[in-house]
């Protein structure tokens, strides 16, 4: 298994990171998609680094993208297959930066998009020490039958859903939230009210908050 590359940010700091940010962007884009994000955000958190994996495989339909696994049309099955057979890779990313930077799980969040969000979700709730916190935008927990079984770990979620997204449908939100409930993971979601299958400034904004709360810095 080869190691995943991608774009960074650094501390706005300057100074050896103490926090650690890992964005998993969705099917068809890559990394440069995501580390966008570390802008606004930097110099909320100081001390963070900020990184974002380009996923292991080209994409089935972008020459110039990659996705975790191929489209599934949300069967749920290809789903979960597909999540757990790409979560060593995202498994040994975080493994790698944590020990690059001397840093643990409680230093670390998880921000997932789409197919980053299933990816976040499958990793950061089933490693033995938990992380700070997940984000995930405009995704759906694979395997949510299967969860309560495998669960290792109950970090606070945000979840961040356009009402107007066309290829997840909000409802899958919906779904996702009772099912990490009924595991016993503390959750927050919002419904972004006439956004598609993206980030809007208020998600952002939310975003940023949940971050400040599980991981401390700077007031906005």
């Amino acid at each position: 298994m080869f190691e995943l590359e991608g774009p960074s940010h650094p501390p706005a700091s300057g100074k050896p990171p103490k926090k650690l940010i890992i964005l998993l962007h969705g099917y068809g884009a890559d990394g440069a998609d995501l580390i966008g994000l570390a802008e606004p955000l930097a110099p909320l958190l100081p001390d963070a680094v900020f990184h974002a994996p380009n996923a292991p495989y080209p994409c089935d339909g972008n020459p110039f993208g990659y996705q975790w696994f191929g489209i599934s049309q949300l069967d749920p099955h290809l789903m979960f297959a597909g999540t757990r057979g790409a979560a060593p890779f995202a498994e040994a990313f975080l493994d790698a930066r944590l020990q690059e930077y001397g840093l643990t799980e409680a230093d670390t969040a998880l921000i997932g998009f789409s197919q980053g969000t299933m990816m976040s979700l499958h990793i950061g709730l089933r490693r033995e020490r938990p992380v700070a916190g997940i984000v995930g935008f405009s995704g759906v927990l694979a395997g949510m039958e299967s969860l309560q079984d495998e669960i290792r770990s109950r970090p606070p979620v945000l979840l961040v859903h356009g009402d107007a997204d066309e290829l997840i449908p909000v409802q899958l939100m919906d779904r996702t939230e009772k099912a990490l409930k009924a595991s016993g993971v503390p959750v927050e979601s919002h419904v972004a009210r006439g956004v598609g299958h993206g980030i809007d400034q208020t998600g952002l904004q939310l975003c940023a908050r949940f971050l400040l709360h599980v991981l401390g810095g700077r007031a906005p």
